[in-house]
């Protein structure tokens, strides 16, 4: 077993130094493994958001340091960054499954794909450009691209050290400043990047983090007068209140990575096993904790029975346990609420008529812990069929033509992601144009890295994460143009 980490920081990070709250207050950190708590954490309130917003709008302002770099600099302290991150992965990583309850090896796998998401984003920094237009008229048009100021940045529990990377790559890159709301289960591993952002030589102010609750600092940040936009991953309920609060204040910008109840299918000529094996990981993998988890298996009814079998066989091998031991693939839930929440959907499934064909209760005597879980005949009617569920529960449905999978995939408020498994190209790209979704693996699931776009249809969010459409929404396009005496094309 890996020794537990130290926690070097629980204060909240303005202006460049960690600080007491002004009202003094602090929160338990747990631990999900054991139900106890880790340490005290400092608690903002919306005073310390205004005086993050503050030290944010200083170091935004016209001839400071942060305005006056040099593009390609901002790009080198984003690689420095990343390259503290990457110095610091095994510290950053236990503290992430100490704080998370994340298998040690999933964290550490998230600290790789946080490094490149920096690294990528350094890389646009002094790419970010306008055009020349040639407008009708004696005159000389061009637009320039400019950060949209202080952002409000939200993130969820999940994958807490990979968020701040998402977040933080496409504002910095932009050269936009920050004030950051880590989960208020998981506060620990922000504060840390924090404070590598110190050494990485960001100038003060641009990163700011304040721990707290949603309804104290999250409304701070999306009622905020000077910030600019909200940037938010988290549920859907949440993500109604942040557009009615920025439409309320200031008309402020918001992009949203919101829930999901993604189908994955199986047509009967994919292999089976490979199926079977990518199916379990789209749902099984990080506890069922992700936004774009496979929650709905959708199997043709040729292969049905033998899917459901081999499934249900997977998910009992799984080993469940502290997320510290090694051959540990499956620790517990991120909190007491997040447990209650999926244990009483897991009964609804029982009551509704859903088979149990593995799992559907706590594991162990402390903590968090809910074992894999396989659910069979199940309909589109049940619970566990139409809510997000956000935990290890694998409902699986069965079809029997296109069009009718076709229908039932796309009945959900719903439109994250989409799998489907198939060896005919034709089947898969049909699919995949019908079906109402941001992203849509063939004969994978989840492949998501730094370069693609990423978020949703529907209820599912509003904008796009990564790629060069995450820069989009971090950006002013202004339009200059100068009259000229006479314009020779």
């Amino acid at each position: 077993m890996t020794k537990q980490p130290e926690i070097k920081f629980t204060k909240l990070f303005i202006d460049g130094q960690f600080v007491d709250s002004v009202n003094g207050k602090k929160f338990d950190a747990i631990n999900p493994s054991t139900g106890k708590k880790l340490c005290d954490v400092t608690e903002g309130d919306e005073t310390d958001v205004d005086k993050a917003v503050e030290a944010a709008r200083r170091a935004f302002k016209l001839g400071s340091k942060w305005r006056t770099m040099d593009a390609s600099s901002r790009g080198h302290l984003i690689c420095k960054l990343a390259d503290l991150i990457e110095r610091d992965a095994e510290y950053l990583a236990a503290l992430e499954t100490l704080n998370n309850g994340k298998p040690l090896p999933e964290a550490q796998l998230d600290m790789v794909f946080a490094v490149k998401c920096l690294r990528y984003y350094a890389g646009w920094a002094d790419k970010i450009h306008g055009q020349t237009i040639p407008a009708d008229g004696s005159s000389l048009v061009m637009t320039r691209k400019e950060p949209v100021g202080v952002v409000g940045q939200i993130i969820p529990w999940n994958y807490p050290v990979l968020m701040c990377a998402w977040k933080f790559g496409p504002a910095l890159a932009a050269g936009c400043t920050i004030v950051l709301k880590p989960a208020t289960e998981t506060p620990l591993t922000a504060l840390y990047l924090a404070h590598l952002s110190v050494e990485a030589g960001f100038p003060a102010g641009v990163i700011n983090v304040v721990n707290g609750f949603g309804d104290t600092v999250g409304t701070a940040l999306t009622k905020h007068p000077n910030i600019q936009k909200i940037a938010f991953t988290g549920s859907t309920a949440v993500g109604r209140l942040i557009m009615e609060n920025a439409a309320k204040s200031n008309l402020k910008r918001f992009s949203l990575e919101l829930g999901g109840k993604s189908p994955i299918v199986v047509f009967p000529d994919a292999d089976l096993d490979n199926a079977v094996s990518t199916c379990f990981n789209a749902i099984f993998s990080n506890m069922g904790q992700c936004c774009c988890a496979g929650s709905r298996t959708f199997v043709h009814e040729d292969i049905y029975d033998e899917f459901v079998k081999k499934a249900a066989a997977m998910a009992a091998a799984r080993k469940v346990g502290n997320p510290f031991d090694e051959g540990v693939e499956h620790g517990p839930q991120v909190s007491e609420k997040q447990f209650n929440k999926i244990i009483d959907l897991v009964e609804s499934g029982k009551k509704e008529g859903a088979s149990v064909k593995c799992g559907g209760k706590k594991w162990g005597t402390e903590g968090y812990f809910i074992e894999p879980t396989v659910f069979a005949d199940v309909t589109d009617d049940m619970r566990i069929a139409k809510e997000e569920i956000f935990g290890p529960v694998q409902t699986i449905l069965k079809f029997r033509t296109m069009e009718e999978l076709i229908e039932r995939a796309n009945k959900t408020y719903y439109g994250l992601a989409a799998g489907v498994m198939t060896k005919d190209m034709n089947t898969a790209l049909m699919f995949a144009q019908a079906v109402e979704a941001g992203s849509v693996w063939i004969n994978c699931y989840d492949a998501t890295t730094a370069q693609t776009p990423f978020g949703g249809f529907k209820m599912s969010g509003q904008g796009r994460e990564l790629g060069e459409e995450g820069l989009h929404h971090y950006l002013e396009v202004k339009t200059i143009t100068i009259a000229i005496p006479q314009k020779n094309s």
